[in-house]
């Protein structure tokens, strides 16, 4: 049972969706009807950034989930216009922190003891503050030091109340969602429900720190082997659920740049390190972090490497996002790696729907044609180079070929938009560290391997396919013989069911759109009639109710 502050969240978040359907249902389609769709359009642009900029205020003022909402949100290029993805993308996981005492108590009653004595000390000012939790600083007991090897740690501790709230913040979408479910435009373009279901896997899965703690972990196994990369202990015995102990790790943030050449560090190199790890991370391990931004990501000196070692190496922390890679997603990744680097479109868009991404229904010739003329015009740029691309020629592509991607059947699968995110964030972090940085770099030692073992196994797919149709020969001759003796004894038959009922189908059909004629037809001749003769027409108007009962509800 909710509380009263939990209701009144419910109502708010409800009323601000209310309002934002009915601007849309009465701009994008009542307008239109009356032939004002150039208004519509004109002030489409505006509308959507006013919206955008009324959810960020609300998802700031609210906090909880609701800006992790905003965050999700900004990813979904699939389904939602660029103007509002672009707004929420600045909207930043930081609120105010919550007062030292209520922390205290979760931590106390997670633990089971007072913090002075699971600790030697704990910081009373946060690290940082975010939406489900805050952070601070603590040192170990001498008893867990000596067992732990460690000393200094940082403790995650979770909000008060924050599953109640992400409770009633995932009630108010899911009936979001069936609202929007009900609007024909939005049902064909997306499944809203299983949107939101999929977010609330992920927001579970961010507010139990075992199951980040189990994701740290694997990533550390991931990478035991490699110099280059590094992660923060666990501290088991002082994590559960809602408190996450963990090495302090703390070092300079991977966009410092200034600290870094400080170090003795250059940023080229550290682009191109960071790069090559999260591309690792997807093609190597099936296993990314899915938000490494500058918070999540140190760049830690080394200043005991001897001669020819490595001075330096990459510390993630934060493992409570985390994109798996499936075996089929994995396949259609490497599908796609291999079409950019060969500037195939066809393979590009055969990639899309492997992946889930592009309806195998999906018209897609327009969107071959659109990326036959991206890759002859802008195939292999950095964004460097693409900033000195005339923005005139940028809008003109938009112009020829924007309509017709937005019109796309798209939708992309949760683990997709994980990746993406990380992605695009690494090659925003690392055009930042070296503006010459060109991701398809990094990406060609893995597509030249990809294509190599794509070659090795269309040779065998050629040997398998080779025997397969050796058999199908092999059998032939008996098969037709068998064919010919069944119609010479007449029992060859053939099975036309499917074929019937799309008969009946259309047929039902039929009669359907001749009762919609016929009710049109009782109902405008009745109200000629009302005049003349009153009776007959009341009696045409109250019969065309029952054609009208056939077209609306009759058997499909």
């Amino acid at each position: 049972m909710r509380s009263s502050k939990g209701r009144a969240r419910y109502r708010r978040i409800l009323r601000f969706a209310a309002r934002a359907f009915a601007q849309v249902w009465w701009f994008e389609l009542i307008l239109p009807r009356f032939g004002f769709g150039r208004v519509a359009e004109r002030t489409r642009d505006a509308r959507m950034l006013a919206l955008a900029r009324r959810f960020r205020d609300l998802a700031v003022d609210l906090g909880g989930l609701m800006i992790k909402v905003g965050q999700f949100m900004s990813s979904r290029l699939d389904v939602l216009p660029p103007e509002i993805t672009s707004e929420l993308a600045a909207l930043q996981d930081e609120v105010p922190a919550v007062p030292f005492d209520d922390i205290r108590a979760v931590a106390e009653a997670e633990l089971g003891m007072p913090l002075e004595r699971a600790f030697a000390s704990f910081d009373r000012m946060p690290v940082a503050a975010a939406s489900l939790g805050q952070a601070h600083r603590a040192t170990l007991n001498p008893t867990d030091a000596a067992d732990t090897g460690l000393d200094g740690v940082v403790v995650k501790v979770q909000r008060p109340g924050i599953d109640q709230i992400v409770d009633v913040d995932l009630a108010a979408l899911r009936r979001v969602a069936r609202w929007a479910q009900r609007v024909r435009v939005v049902a064909a373009r997306v499944d809203a429900p299983a949107l939101v279901e999929e977010f609330a896997q992920t927001c579970h899965e961010e507010i139990d720190y075992l199951h980040e703690a189990a994701s740290g972990e694997r990533f550390a196994q991931d990478f035991a082997d490699d110099d280059r990369v590094d992660s923060p202990a666990i501290v088991w015995e002082r994590t559960t659920r809602k408190v996450l102990t963990l090495q302090d790790v703390t070092a300079i943030k991977i966009n410092d740049t200034v600290a870094l050449r400080a170090a003795g560090i250059d940023p080229t190199d550290v682009a191109k390190v960071f790069a090559d790890v999260m591309l690792d991370q997807v093609f190597t391990h099936s296993f990314v972090h899915a938000d490494p931004h500058p918070g999540n990501i140190f760049v830690t000196p080394l200043p005991e490497a001897g001669a020819g070692e490595r001075t330096w190496r990459l510390t993630f922390i934060d493992f409570g996002m985390m994109a798996e890679v499936p075996d089929e997603l994995r396949s259609g990744l490497r599908t796609l790696v291999i079409a950019v680097a060969s500037r195939d479109s066809r393979g590009l868009v055969k990639a899309a729907q492997e992946i889930g991404v592009l309806l195998p229904s999906a018209d897609t010739i327009e969107l071959e044609r659109a990326l036959t003329v991206l890759f002859a015009r802008f195939g292999g740029m950095g964004f460097s180079e693409l900033r000195d691309v005339d923005p005139h020629e940028l809008r003109d592509f938009a112009a020829e070929f924007g309509d017709s991607m937005r019109s796309l059947p798209v939708q992309f699968p949760e683990k997709l938009l994980l990746l993406m995110r990380a992605v695009s964030l690494t090659s925003g972090m690392c055009s930042a560290l070296d503006p010459s940085f060109n991701i398809w770099e990094p990406v060609e030692p893995y597509a030249s391997k990809l294509l190599r073992d794509q070659s090795g196994h269309l040779l065998q797919d050629l040997g398998k396919q080779s025997l397969a149709n050796a058999g199908v020969l092999w059998r032939m001759p008996t098969r037709v013989d068998t064919l010919i003796d069944r119609f010479e004894a007449g029992t060859l038959t053939f099975d036309v069911s499917h074929l019937e009922q799309r008969l009946d189908r259309i047929i039902r059909v039929a009669f359907r759109a001749v009762s919609a004629v016929l009710f049109g037809g009782m109902l405008i001749g009745g109200a000629l009639l009302l005049g003349p003769v009153p009776w007959l027409g009341v009696t045409l108007m109250s019969l065309s109710a029952l054609p009208l009962l056939h077209a609306l509800f009759g058997r499909r």
